[in-house]
């Protein structure tokens, strides 16, 4: 038996930072006779950057914030503490002597103290930060590189963008940073942060743009499209400046996405354009004013495109609107999908809560919408934020009837009139669910408890309209209920049965 025969290959890294592999030269001979030579394709990476003028330039304008908060350890905050069970999820970090669990605390055990980064943005002081660096702090300290130190006035904060502002009088002309365009970035491009993890003054980290306009399920920040780098932030980065290779602030770093507690690979920022947006609006009015359209959006599937008679699944799925409300005066109907606003296109339903929230109230907006198999325009002008409108829960129904008689297998009952002020609905609109005998209902994730108050865009309002509209469901059609849940949601579910009864 012959021995099998084994080639070495030398894998160098050339000048350019290009692979070269290195034959022994009988394969390479035989290489070239079998393989006809290609011309090199261009890098498309023309090297490594050097970030230490950038540094040097934009340094001075980074500022270290120390939060003191008076009171006894004991008597902290509660909503300052972290659940131990917290899953993997995006996390907001402070500095040293921050009174999270495991951080130091003041050794006097008087003073809960946290640390934070912020950064200039003009001439006479104006700093931004987070707004969980400074929340609920007596007292907020600013320390210039150059070791001066100010006490801070805060002029305003937003939780819901998680953008502060804060004012030093320093005397004279500081340095500050110039904002970019945040909606130019693109995955790739090179990131930088500066700040003050763990307390320590001045430091650089680098990486790269990961993605832009990203939602954060985790948190009540639904106006914010996050912008996703692997640029690394632990403890004491929040509120630090995310910059762009020319020096400009890009965003401002904020959260991290962690199972662990300190830095995996996945940071968020704020957006500049965002950020500023609040401190304008802080500086002149001292509160944070957006608007919106009264509708409930949900994602799109593509069961639900099928159901909607969708080409694709871009888009907000209209699951409810407000009534009287700047959407339903404009005439949008539950079912609509709204596919752009003023020209910006709606990939998926969290991208329309930002671009809307940053409209001011009062202004008009133009929306394409998808409805009955076409697109049309709307015009709607758009109503103030109100951030106080509670969810309202259903409730259980009473009488249990025997027997589905619809090919979903739902079995629905009336709603009493108790239930209808609780759901604030008027007569005649919703059936209540009480069991789900169709396996397909119960997969797509309809319980009893739930309501259902259209099939499609037909109003239901009885257990004999349930019945009605369902009975010409066939196998394998897709069909669209729109159910208001248990918890207060309301959104359209996607079933398809899979037999003529199930």
């Amino acid at each position: 038996m012959k021995s099998p025969v084994y080639a070495l290959a030398l894998v160098t890294l050339t000048a350019a930072g290009t692979a070269a592999v290195i034959l022994p030269a009988a394969t390479a001979q035989s290489n070239a006779a079998a393989v006809p030579a290609a011309a090199p394709s261009p890098s498309m990476v023309s090297g490594l950057p050097d970030f230490t003028r950038l540094v040097e330039r934009v340094g001075p304008a980074v500022v270290n914030i120390e939060a003191v908060t008076g009171g006894t350890a004991a008597a902290q905050p509660q909503q300052q503490q972290l659940p131990d069970e917290m899953p993997e999820f995006f996390r907001r970090f402070f500095g040293p002597g921050s009174p999270f669990p495991g951080m130091p605390q003041d050794p006097g055990g008087r003073r809960g103290m946290s640390m934070g980064t912020g950064f200039l943005i003009s001439a006479d002081g104006y700093v931004l930060t987070n707004h969980h660096v400074v929340a609920g702090a007596d007292e907020l300290k600013v320390k210039l590189s150059d070791r001066r130190e100010f006490t801070a006035e805060l002029v305003g904060g937003d939780e819901q963008s998680d953008v502060a502002l804060l004012k030093i009088k320093a005397g004279g002309s500081l340095p500050y940073l110039r904002a970019g365009n945040s909606a130019a970035l693109k995955p790739g491009q090179w990131a930088v942060a500066i700040g003050s993890p763990f307390g320590l003054d001045q430091s650089v980290t680098a990486g790269i743009i990961s993605a832009v306009g990203r939602s954060n399920p985790y948190a009540n920040q639904r106006y914010v499209p996050f912008i996703q780098t692997d640029v690394a932030i632990n403890r004491g980065n929040s509120g630090g400046p995310l910059l762009n290779t020319a020096g400009e602030v890009v965003g401002i770093n904020s959260q991290i996405f962690s199972n662990s507690g300190g830095y995996m690979g996945v940071s968020f920022a704020i957006p500049i354009d965002v950020a500023m947006n609040v401190a304008d609006q802080l500086k002149t009015t001292g509160q944070v004013k957006r608007g919106q359209i009264g509708v409930q959006v949900q994602q799109i599937t593509a069961d639900g495109a099928r159901g909607l008679g969708l080409p694709d699944t871009l888009g907000a799925l209209v699951a409810d609107v407000v009534p009287d409300g700047p959407a339903s005066k404009a005439g949008l109907e539950r079912g609509d999908v709204i596919r752009e606003i003023d020209g910006v296109r709606v990939t998926q339903s969290s991208d329309l809560p930002p671009i809307v929230g940053a409209k001011a109230p009062g202004s008009r907006a133009t929306l394409k919408v998808w409805r009955d198999g076409r697109s049309r325009d709307v015009t709607v002008t758009l109503g103030e934020l109100d951030e106080g409108v509670a969810s309202v829960r259903p409730a259980q129904g009473s009488a249990q009837p025997a027997k589905s008689s619809n090919p979903l297998g739902l079995v629905g009952q009336e709603l009493s009139a108790a239930q209808r002020r609780q759901l604030e609905l008027p007569a005649g609109d919703g059936v209540a669910i009480a069991r789900v005998e169709g396996l397909a209902a119960r997969a797509a994730g309809i319980q009893p408890g739930d309501v259902v108050l259209s099939v499609g865009r037909k109003g239901v309002g009885s257990p004999a309209d349930l019945d009605r509209e369902l009975a010409a469901v066939r196998p394998g059609q897709t069909v669209m209920l729109l159910v208001r849940n248990r918890s207060g949601g309301t959104q359209f579910i996607a079933v398809t049965p899979r037999a003529a009864a199930q």
